[in-house]
């Protein structure tokens, strides 16, 4: 393979929509308040965007180093783990993503922003994301292999990431807006669940102890169902309160790819059968989020 076919691979680039989800549904329920700015949108589209690449780079090289990338595991072969990429190459491009990161999320907050407390505010959580996003396979104790990675994903891809950006662009934060934000960030949980349920085997002899392995493979697809249940009743709950016309509820036409996608989890025997269905989670998660924002630009 190329280069740079090998980075963007290494990228993981089937899982970047969820931080464009959780930015677009943010600037959609923003721009209800009549507080949208296209320039912030495209900056903070940029900032999620490089976070999650250099999350998905640092689970590469802690996974890789740890052991957990090995020959039983099922997923996407990986960079270092097919020998494409060496540990310090894949180092040295985590660094490299770091500091894009702070330019695009500097330029973020420097535009959106007027008052100190707001920008050092910012500033604090952008360095708390960046450091979550190495931390979750990286070091002695990586939260991820502690059972907390569906708690930093719908922190960082729901209530940071779409009520983030809606106080970025309007300087406020409504109560409505966490019924998306969880609705959004349960939805990016379901693609995290679909990954451990498919290599809870393998986690579990390697030590990773994430929250499926912890609660076993029955109990895993229950909570998969929740997951997509609850999502559902948030973006339901949010447009009733709301008092959305019609078009505003067009986010429930996803609904049967969410019902399909959830019995096809639940009747599933094996991780080999899971392989297939993270990216129709990810397109679950995509349109869904997708179809509501349109429904609020369309009111």
């Amino acid at each position: 393979m190329s280069t740079f076919k090998i980075w963007l691979e290494a990228a993981r680039p089937k899982t970047l929509p969820l931080a464009i989800a959780c930015i677009l549904s943010g600037s959609a329920v923003a721009a209800q308040t009549s507080a949208f700015s296209l320039s912030i949108t495209l900056l903070a589209l940029v900032t999620a965007l490089l976070l999650q690449i250099l999350s998905n780079l640092a689970n590469d090289y802690g996974d890789a180093v740890k052991g957990t990338d090995n020959e039983d595991r099922l997923g996407p072969k990986r960079a270092i783990q097919q020998g494409l990429v060496t540990p310090k190459s894949m180092k040295n491009a985590m660094v490299f993503n770091v500091f894009l990161t702070i330019l695009a999320g500097g330029a973020l907050v420097f535009t959106a922003f007027d008052k100190p407390t707001d920008i050092l505010s910012f500033i604090g959580l952008g360095a708390l994301a960046i450091v979550a996003a190495i931390c979750y396979t990286v070091g002695n104790k990586p939260y991820g292999y502690q059972g907390l990675g569906d708690l930093s994903v719908l922190i960082f891809f729901g209530w940071l990431g779409v009520a983030g950006t809606f106080y970025l662009q309007t300087g406020g934060l409504a109560t409505a807006v966490l019924l998306p934000a969880t609705a959004c960030g349960l939805l990016a949980v379901g693609v995290l669940n679909i990954n451990n349920l498919r290599d809870i085997d393998n986690d579990r002899a390697c030590g990773k102890h994430t929250l499926v392995v912890r609660m076993g493979p029955k109990w895993g697809r229950i909570y998969h169902q929740a997951l997509l249940i609850g999502s559902y009743a948030c973006f339901t709950a949010f447009a009733t309160m709301e008092q959305l016309s019609a078009v505003g509820w067009i986010f429930v036409l996803a609904i049967p790819l969410a019902i399909k996608h959830g019995l096809a989890v639940w009747h599933s025997r094996n991780g080999e059968t899971l392989r297939p269905m993270m990216g129709d989670m990810v397109k679950v998660a995509l349109l869904t989020n997708t179809l509501f924002a349109a429904g609020i630009l369309l009111q």
